[in-house]
């Protein structure tokens, strides 16, 4: 075998150990994700049960609390897995990021027995579990900051969002239950329970931008009307400064119940997204393997060297004079020499930078463009609705969210019908004259 096709083997082996490992992380995320989600109950259960000092979600909490630890296990099995690898993949920022979220895992049992004991808040509970799931979440993130194949990262991308807008949603439920059951909100829940609202908003505008078609049809369909409504309802109720429901914990079921609704259609939209994201890592692993394979059974094909193709490319023709422009010795001898893989290197890397810069800015004008979308957006809303600047912004925001959609799409369709509102003003103006 020539060493030509031993190193293209070898590049093909190499890929294949990548997306192998892509894969394995993919399978860790979805252990996270399922985690996630019940632990995410057992804070919403354990909220209820410390405001009302265990009168309220005693046999619930225990039966989250079973099925935590029982994810616990074979999320702790598929992480210690990774770390135990022959050839480790993992970018040591994914490998410390783990490290932390397992001294968290090991704090937990410390949390769940002063919740036993009454020793702890409310609101300390909730933040000791969102700590933790932070910390998780940061996983993801790490997962999908360090993975390099661009379709599996754009998939990877879109989880993460969707999983941090689905944790803030929980963080709302946690946020809403202890008010509801307490009775009455304080400024600084109402507060909290409405930058949740925005926040989650913002993530699930990004999971939009990155999920596949078949994720943004399933996210269209998930979660009912009915239940959308019963939600804002329910915080607005929280957001009025004279809210009170003593003696009563009716409001409470029914904010919990309605929440949870939400966050389950939430989650499976999440768990179709993991299939597809396992399906597309083994697709590509196929892919490999058969191209290794073609490699091993057929003659390799020559495409030139690299200093070969730059020098193909260098030989542009002079407008004017219509012949080739030589590059020169001094070009042609740096170009066969041993730096010349390293120029070629650098000069892929500036081009990276560059277009990572592009990308970037161009998020930036997209960001600056929606933003004034709403702006005017909202100035409409005002004008021809009466309302204040924030009335109008949670209208907007209101509206957006029960048709499932970002609050850019709506602004731009609520301007589309800037036209036909101006005519019905102009009419009305004229029939009261």
């Amino acid at each position: 075998m020539s060493p030509a096709k031993k190193l293209l083997l070898t590049a093909i082996r190499c890929d294949i150990d990548n997306l192998t490992h892509l894969a394995t992380t993919s399978e860790i995320v979805g252990d996270i994700s399922r985690f996630i989600h019940v632990l995410q109950r057992e804070r919403g259960a354990s909220t209820v049960y410390l405001a009302s000092q265990g009168q309220r979600f005693q046999a619930r909490r225990q039966t989250f609390l079973k099925h935590s630890k029982e994810a616990e296990t074979l999320m702790r099995k598929r992480l210690e897995a990774l770390s135990e690898e022959a050839r480790p993949q993992a970018a040591a920022r994914l490998l410390r990021r783990i490290a932390v979220v397992w001294h968290a895992l090991d704090d937990l049992g410390t949390l769940r027995s002063a919740v036993d004991a009454f020793a702890i808040s409310p609101d300390a509970a909730t933040q000791a579990f969102n700590h933790l799931i932070s910390g998780l979440l940061a996983v993801v993130f790490e997962a999908a900051d360090t993975a390099d194949d661009p379709e599996i990262t754009r998939t990877l991308v879109a989880m993460f969002h969707l999983m941090q807008g689905k944790e803030l949603a929980g963080q709302e439920r946690a946020c809403g239950a202890f008010g509801f059951t307490l009775g009455h909100f304080d400024d600084a829940h109402r507060e909290l329970l409405n930058q949740l609202v925005e926040d989650q908003q913002r993530c699930f505008d990004t999971f939009i931008e990155f999920a596949t078609q078949q994720a943004e049809r399933d996210w269209q369909q998930a979660v009912s009307n009915s239940t959308l409504t019963g939600i804002h309802q329910l915080r607005e109720a929280a957001c009025q400064p004279a809210y009170r429901q003593a003696g009563s914990s009716a409001l409470g079921d029914t904010w919990y119940e309605l929440t949870t609704l939400r966050i389950d259609a939430i989650k499976s939209v999440e768990e179709a997204l993991h299939k597809q994201l396992i399906t597309l890592c083994y697709r590509k692993i196929a892919k490999a393997q058969a191209a290794l394979e073609q490699a091993r059974t057929q003659p390799p094909h020559h495409t030139g060297t690299p200093c070969e193709q730059l020098l193909a490319l260098s030989d542009v023709r002079d407008a004017t004079q219509h012949h080739a422009q030589p590059l020169g010795d001094l070009t042609a001898s740096a170009l066969t020499s041993p730096l010349g893989r390293s120029l070629i290197e650098l000069t892929q890397a500036q081009s990276s930078r560059l277009r990572g810069l592009s990308d970037e800015l161009e998020s930036t004008r997209k960001a600056l463009r929606e933003r004034k979308l709403i702006e005017r957006a909202k100035g409409l809303i005002m004008a021809h609705q009466g309302m204040s600047e924030e009335e109008a912004y949670r209208f907007l925001r209101k509206t957006s969210m029960d048709q499932s959609r970002s609050m850019a799409d709506m602004a731009q369709a609520i301007l589309d019908l800037s036209p036909m509102l101006d005519k019905e003003t102009s009419s009305a103006r004229q029939a009261g004259s």
